[in-house]
């Protein structure tokens, strides 16, 4: 499958930043920098955390050009560095901090319909705030696999370069991360007790 971006001018790009060139690499960074940035906050589900990782993900890449060996594009290697900064912040974060929850609001902002009445709309934002807790309550290896291909939108392989893991890994995470879903929001999603 076809990356999303030129893979020559990410190789020139690249090839010029190793040389030195800062404009090439900040061209390289603009060019993925908001796709990583929302994985990021998909996963802490806090904008500040999510600045920080990205502040790092971004400066480690700078630094390891010269491990980037062009087998995959920029951005490709650059959301394995993002996804692997992510899982790592939040391990060290349960184990320093335990479970507790975090403020979701600011990063789930959107505009909400206006259509829809003051109760309907009532019933959605519960809807979204059970779902949202459902996901954040996956095991980390399934909320993993379930943000990339479900909320980003990748596909099976390009999720398993990024968690450095099979298509078939990655396709029975999201098979598992569905079935959990499916169990904790039955009754929320069929409008009735099951």
């Amino acid at each position: 499958m076809k990356e999303p971006m030129d893979d020559k001018t990410d190789s020139a790009l690249v090839a010029k930043a190793r040389r030195g060139d800062r404009e090439a690499f900040s061209e390289l960074v603009r060019s993925c920098q908001e796709k990583v940035f929302n994985t990021v906050v998909s996963f802490t589900r806090n904008i500040q955390d999510a600045d920080d990782i990205v502040q790092d993900v971004f400066v480690q890449a700078y630094r390891r050009l010269d491990r980037f060996r062009g087998q995959s594009t920029f951005f490709t290697w650059v959301y394995r560095i993002a996804v692997n900064q992510t899982l790592n912040f939040l391990k060290r974060k349960n184990r320093e901090a335990g479970r507790r929850e975090m403020d979701n609001r600011t990063a789930l902002r959107g505009e909400r319909p206006a259509a829809f009445s003051p109760e309907a709309d009532s019933l959605r934002e519960e809807l979204n705030r059970k779902m949202k807790d459902a996901i954040d309550a996956l095991p980390l290896i399934y909320r993993a696999a379930f943000n990339l291909v479900a909320c980003q939108g990748m596909s099976h392989g390009r999720a398993a370069r990024a968690l450095r893991v099979t298509e078939n890994t990655v396709s029975w995470r999201m098979h598992r991360a569905r079935k959990m879903l499916q169990e904790k929001l039955g009754p929320y999603i069929q409008g009735g007790d099951t």
